[in-house]
């Protein structure tokens, strides 16, 4: 079975168009093998429970962003060492800082392509 086949993704999301973009570039790349949360504190409390290999988290959401999240992941034993990567339209210096002190894996700009989308998953994960 090929990483490609293995690999368990959580895509999480509050706009659904976003969700799709993720999820029709994870289609695309031949990942089929994934589970999408519109909301931070949902997918925290799913992951708490099935902790999947890898996190494609928005930024800016409501409730908990992408940056709780993360800390969130990081805090809990049972989530610290899934992979993290943020996907954000508006990268700031002070959110990147913020990101890497909480041990952000990767970040991905929107929008992207199914390849940069790759590229961004196999810098984590390794050569799907």
């Amino acid at each position: 079975m090929s990483l490609k086949d293995s690999l368990r993704i959580m895509v999480v999301d509050d706009m659904a168009t976003s969700r799709g973009l993720i999820t029709q570039a994870l289609d695309e790349i031949g990942i089929k093998n994934y589970l999408t949360e519109n909301d931070g504190q949902k997918a925290l409390a799913r992951l708490s429970a099935n902790p999947v290999h890898l996190v494609l988290s928005d930024f800016n959401m409501p409730n908990m962003d992408g940056l709780g999240l993360l800390q969130a992941v990081r805090q809990n034993k049972a989530t610290q060492r899934i992979g993290f990567i943020l996907v954000t339209g508006k990268p700031t210096p002070d959110m990147v800082a913020a990101a890497k002190k909480w041990g952000l894996n990767n970040m991905i700009k929107k929008p992207f392509t199914s390849l940069s989308m790759k590229q961004c998953i196999e810098s984590v994960v390794g050569k799907l």
